[in-house]
């Protein structure tokens, strides 16, 4: 494909990975006033992120079969219509419960953008390609945390939150306009594939039982789950703890994604010298190093708005690092299946995310404890499994630039 064409297929690729970062990260800013509003604690409203994220695992694991079945294009164009109509029913919601459940679906819709844009992916670039891909996709990802919580922050002081969600609609409205016009078929339906439940059971079992799919799904998942702790527990830490206001909020968010970005794109300058393999082993010694520190130091009440902001910008620069590289070794064994395969990766992810931020909502005290806890237990885990689960791979299918030829262990 030419320059122009990259360009937009990237573009677009990348919107669609986008629109379930903005949708959780735009309304944080309006906790406070949501909880207000509803007559409810911000603790509980953080239950309408865990919604969020139980929607998306649990439909990423519908639509991967789908997308395998109809081709990439009709789910994603359901998916997206769905999304808009829940989007419109969060900002029309006058209780809590209402909202979640909204949440609920809207995620539901979003999360056919999330599994189509990595299937695509593997569709559409070849596998020594993909690791590279997938940073660029990261690079427009990475605008959500960077605009997202700032203009969401804005949005809340001058209009109140329910206009979040209709900005949240538009997005979707547009995305879906070009995805219909601009987005090629990427992938022939396969007609012979069902639908019944025991043979989607069966097609992911035998995705989650190749070696190098479990290791790096499930190292890639754990250590996200530590940016879900912080996604949720970050409104409570920076506006409760240390008091900031919603506006103030938005730019340390949006700061601190700079760090999970710009590491993203060292990524694919990484690549070209060393394995993802190395990269990932190196980025999750630090996470494990990053993460305990700061829960010393929140354990010793030494914790300030300062130290916090620059070990949260490193632990960020350390997932930057794993994410694409785990979800590149992850998806490399597969091309009939792609689809089940990153839908299964994308439910393991936010699985472990919903499970984590439902943990962090449930302290009702405002504390730092919280948050740093769980993000020390994701990484460690993280780093076992990677070191357990990689002695378990005969041999790997490498995704290092350059080369598409697998490396013997």
């Amino acid at each position: 494909m030419n320059n122009r064409t990259y360009f937009y297929l990237i573009l677009i690729l990348g919107s669609l990975t986008a629109l379930g970062p903005f949708s959780i990260d735009m309304y944080l800013p309006g906790f406070p006033a949501i909880a207000k509003d509803l007559h409810t604690t911000a603790s509980k409203v953080s239950l309408s992120l865990s919604g969020f994220f139980i929607g998306i695992s649990a439909g990423q694991l519908l639509y991967g079969p789908l997308l395998d079945r109809f081709g990439r294009k009709k789910p994603l164009f359901i998916g997206l219509t769905v999304y808009i109509l829940a989007s419109i029913g969060c900002a029309m919601s006058t209780t809590i419960d209402m909202l979640i459940l909204s949440r609920f679906v809207q995620a539901i819709g979003s999360c056919a953008a999330a599994v189509a844009s990595v299937a695509m992916v593997r569709d559409l670039f070849p596998v020594k390609d993909s690791a590279k891909v997938f940073s660029l996709l990261l690079l427009v990802v990475g605008a959500s945390p960077m605009i997202a919580p700032t203009v969401g922050g804005y949005v809340t002081a001058a209009f109140g939150w329910q206009a979040v969600f209709l900005i949240l609609t538009g997005m979707g409205v547009a995305i879906l306009i070009a995805s219909v016009l601009w987005l090629p078929d990427s992938f022939k339906p396969d007609t012979s594939l069902s639908l019944k439940p025991k043979p989607i059971i069966l097609n992911f079992l035998s995705v989650i039982r190749e070696p190098q799919f479990y290791t790096y799904s499930f190292t890639g998942a754990i250590a996200f789950a530590g940016l879900f702790a912080y996604v949720s527990g970050s409104p409570l830490v920076f506006m409760e703890v240390f008091h900031t206001n919603e506006k103030v909020y938005g730019w340390i968010f949006a700061f601190l994604s700079i760090g999970f970005i710009g590491s993203s794109q060292i990524n694919t300058l990484l690549l070209r010298k060393y394995r993802s393999e190395q990269v990932i082993n190196i980025a999750l010694v630090c996470m494990v190093i990053i993460s305990l520190a700061m829960l010393f130091a929140s354990y010793n009440g030494f914790l300030t708005l300062t130290l916090t902001i620059i070990l949260l910008f490193f632990f960020l620069c350390c997932i930057g690092l794993t994410y694409p590289n785990a979800a590149a070794l992850s998806l490399a064994p597969f091309s009939q299946n792609a689809g089940s395969a990153s839908a299964l990766m994308g439910a393991i992810q936010m699985g472990m995310g919903a499970a984590i931020s439902v943990v962090v909502s449930l302290f009702e005290v405002p504390s730092t404890f919280p948050m740093t806890l769980a993000m020390a237990i994701s990484s460690s885990l993280a780093l076992c499994v990677f070191l357990i689960g990689r002695r378990m791979i005969t041999r790997i299918i490498e995704v290092e630039a350059g080369t598409d030829s697998g490396l013997m262990h």
